[in-house]
């Protein structure tokens, strides 16, 4: 069986490398393994290193829910933040055919500025076919919605509403096409434990997601939830925000303007959605 190595980062879910993928396994008799290199968003944006690494874990995550439902055998891993070690310690450990690399044009890639598919070649041996795909031109075949919430994070009115985007012709984009979903929960604190604790959400969030048949990933974000998510729009791209948070003057979100700010920090739209814990009708059970 022929290995084709996958390397490839903000372009992921881009329609050309979807279509190479495609295409070389409507040929047969192949399996692919991608590999995310941690990126690093724009000079004066400071981010955890925890946060970059778990970006690149939601974009394999979600690449792998996407290409297996379809059939495709794959599998994937974060990489180096180095593009060319990322690539060059898979090639080691997996001994592929061929490899493809996925980029940004070449005025807007950081690794095309690094030479990095020549250096790929001249080390792998290997062919390697460079796909240049413009995000923000050509945009992504699915429909990305990136979800704010942290003690609501598995309220019902705003699963119901996650469910509602998702459905055919729920959201901004024609019937049809696939929506991905993307959860950030911000720690409470900065405590020792806060981190746990955000997790525990973020999993009992994903598990309701999943279950309801919902491509989705996340990651915990920074204890300010302006913070964690300007951090997320600097390393997705995505459609649309929603934002979760307890009712009114309960909500120390609301207190602070969450809402307001984000509005004006992004061209996307953002909705807000308010759960009522006090309501057990609302609410779910977060995980331990």
């Amino acid at each position: 069986m022929r290995e084709v190595l996958v390397v490839a980062n903000r372009t992921l879910g881009g329609v050309k490398l979807l279509d190479a993928v495609r295409a070389r396994a409507a040929a047969g008799d192949v399996r692919f393994r991608l590999v995310v290199p941690q990126t690093k968003p724009a000079a004066g944006l400071v981010i955890y290193d925890e946060a970059v690494r778990e970006s690149a874990q939601a974009r394999v995550d979600l690449a792998m829910s996407a290409v297996t439902g379809e059939g495709i055998d794959a599998t994937g891993e974060v990489g180096d933040p180095d593009p060319f070690l990322a690539t060059m310690d898979a090639v080691a450990e997996r001994r592929p055919d061929e490899i493809i690399v996925s980029t940004h044009p070449a005025t807007q890639s950081g690794w095309l500025r690094r030479d990095l598919i020549e250096r790929i070649e001249n080390a792998s041996g290997l062919p390697v076919e460079h796909i240049v795909t413009d995000i923000e031109q050509e945009g992504l075949p699915v429909k990305v919605t990136l979800v704010i919430a942290s003690k609501t994070a598995s309220g019902e009115e705003l699963i119901e509403r996650l469910k509602q985007k998702a459905a055919p012709g729920g959201g901004t984009r024609p019937a049809g096409l696939g929506h991905l979903f993307i959860a950030v929960v911000p720690q409470q604190n900065r405590a020792g434990t806060a981190p746990r604790e955000a997790r525990a959400r973020l999993a009992a969030m994903l598990d309701r997601l999943h279950a309801a048949g919902l491509l989705s990933s996340g990651m915990i974000g920074d204890p300010d939830p302006y913070t964690a998510t300007l951090n997320a729009l600097e390393l997705f791209r995505v459609d649309d925000v929603v934002i979760s948070t307890l009712p009114g003057e309960r909500s120390g979100w609301m207190r602070s303007d969450l809402i307001e700010r984000v509005r004006h920090a992004t061209a996307a739209k953002v909705e807000h959605v308010v759960v009522d814990l006090r309501d057990p009708a609302t609410a779910a059970p977060v995980a331990s």
